[in-house]
C-alpha cells in the first residue's frame, strides 16, 4: 500500500528563492519536453531522454536527477491524458512544484528535509508531527514533491508498505456501512451497535457553497471567476477532510479483524439522472468513492479488510423477515416500516443491517469454497 504524507516545510527567506528558482526551472523544462512530446508523439523515456537531456541541462541549468523527472513526469501525464481523453493533449506546468527521487535529489529523517535545488542541497525543518511511524524501518520511502501554496512550502512524500492481507477465516467481526446524506456513514456490527455518522450539517454547508456558486457565476466577471476557482478548491480540501475524519473514526471505532461491509456505488451518478434537477447536486456531489477508497487503506493499516457489495434493495428489504418493498420506507421521513412484520427503525439503520447480512453471506460462501 502507497500513501502520500503532506506535511509543510519551513525554509528560510534565502532558502525559499531558492526552491522558487528550482520550480520556476523545472516547469518550464517540463513545458519544453511537452513541446517536443506533443510534436513527435514519442513517449520512449529512453529516446525521449536522449533526445531532450542535453538541453535541460544546459538551457536550464537542472541537476541530472532533476533531468531525469523532467522527462519521466511528461510521459507520464501524457499517458494519463491520452488514457482519459482518447486524444494528445499538451499538458501545462506552472511554477509551483517540482518532482524529487528518494536518495538521489531528497532525503529525509525525523528532523530535516535535504532538497536538492539549482545550487545544490538544503536542509529544510518540517512539521515532523505524526511522521515518526513512518521511520520504523517497514516503510520505504518514493518519488517526493515540493510544492508551493499561498506562499508556503510542502513536502508530499509518497511511502510504501506491504500489509498481511486478512484471510476471510480470521474475520472476528463483520461491520456494514451504509453511505449517505443525512448520515454520511451508518454502521451496523456483529455486537448489534449501531452508530450514525451525522451530515446534516455538511449537507447545509454544501447548499451555502451551491448557492454562493450560483451567484458569482451570475455575476460573469474577472473577479468572480477567480472566486469561483477559490470557492472550488476550498470546498474540495474540506471534503477530503471530512471524508478523513469520517473513515479514521469509523475504522479505529471496530477491532483488528474486521470485515468492512460497503455499497458498491458505482455508475451512482447515472442512476441519479432521474432524480429533480434541484436534489441532483446533493445526491451526485459528495465524493462518495474518495470515502470508500479511505475506509479501504485505513483498513488495511489495521489488519482489517473491506469488500464492497451490490446495493440493490438494501433499504427496501427488511432485516427481520425478508420481505422486500418499495414502500416499506419513507424517503421524507427517513423511516422504515415493514408492511408484512411491521418491524420500524431507521431506513439508513436498516441498510446498514442488509449489508452486515451480506457480509455474513459473503464469508459463508468463500468458506465453502
Amino acid at each position: 500500500m502507497t500513501v502520500t504524507a503532506k506535511v509543510q516545510a519551513y525554509p528560510t527567506a534565502e532558502q525559499s528563492q531558492l526552491l522558487t528558482e528550482a520550480a520556476k526551472a523545472y516547469s518550464t523544462a517540463c513545458n519544453y519536453v511537452a513541446d517536443v512530446v506533443f510534436v513527435t508523439h514519442n513517449l520512449n523515456q529512453a529516446k525521449l531522454q536522449k533526445e531532450t537531456y542535453s538541453t535541460i541541462r544546459s538551457q536550464y541549468g537542472l541537476p541530472s536527477q532533476m533531468a531525469c523527472n523532467v522527462v519521466r513526469q511528461v510521459i507520464g501525464n501524457y499517458k494519463t491524458i491520452r488514457t482519459n481523453q482518447g486524444e494528445w493533449i499538451k499538458p501545462k506546468y506552472r511554477h509551483s512544484n517540482y518532482m524529487l527521487s528518494w536518495n538521489r535529489d531528497y532525503s529525509l529523517t525525523q528532523q530535516c528535509f535535504s532538497v536538492n535545488t539549482l545550487q545544490g542541497r538544503i536542509k529544510l525543518p518540517y512539521a515532523s508531527q505524526g511522521m515518526s511511524q513512518y521511520f520504523d524501518g517497514t516503510w520505504q520511502f518514493g518519488a517526493a514533491k515540493v510544492v508551493s501554496k499561498h506562499g508556503k512550502w510542502f513536502l508530499h512524500i509518497g511511502m510504501s508498505k506491504d500489509f498481511p492481507q486478512l484471510a476471510e477465516a480470521d474475520v472476528a467481526n463483520v461491520v456494514g456501512v451504509d453511505l449517505g446524506i443525512n448520515f454520511l456513514a451508518t454502521t451496523y456490527d456483529s455486537k448489534g451497535k449501531t452508530k450514525f455518522y451525522n451530515g446534516k450539517h455538511i449537507k447545509h454547508k454544501r447548499a451555502r457553497y451551491k448557492q454562493l456558486r450560483k451567484e458569482l457565476q451570475q455575476r460573469q466577471t474577472p473577479s468572480a471567476r477567480r472566486r469561483l476557482k477559490a470557492i472550488g478548491s476550498r470546498e474540495n480540501r474540506w471534503m477530503q477532510c471530512i471524508n478523513h475524519t469520517v473513515s479514521k473514526a469509523l475504522v479505529e471505532s471496530q477491532p483488528a479483524k474486521t470485515l468492512f461491509v460497503i455499497e458498491d456505488l458505482t455508475g451512482i451518478r447515472s442512476a441519479t439522472e432521474r432524480v429533480r434537477r434541484k436534489d441532483r447536486y446533493v445526491q451526485v456531489s459528495w465524493a462518495f468513492y474518495d470515502l470508500r477508497q479511505k475506509i479501504e487503506y485505513k483498513a488495511l493499516m489495521r489488519h482489517s479488510k473491506t469488500v464492497a457489495v451490490e446495493p440493490k434493495h438494501t433499504s427496501q428489504t427488511c432485516p427481520k423477515c425478508g420481505h422486500t418493498a418499495k414502500a416499506n420506507r419513507s424517503k421524507c421521513k427517513h423511516i422504515f416500516i415493514c408492511k408484512n412484520c411491521c418491524y420500524q427503525s431507521n431506513d439508513d439503520r436498516v441498510a446498514a443491517m442488509n449489508l452486515h447480512r451480506k457480509g455474513i453471506e459473503y464469508l459463508s460462501a468463500v468458506t465453502a469454497e
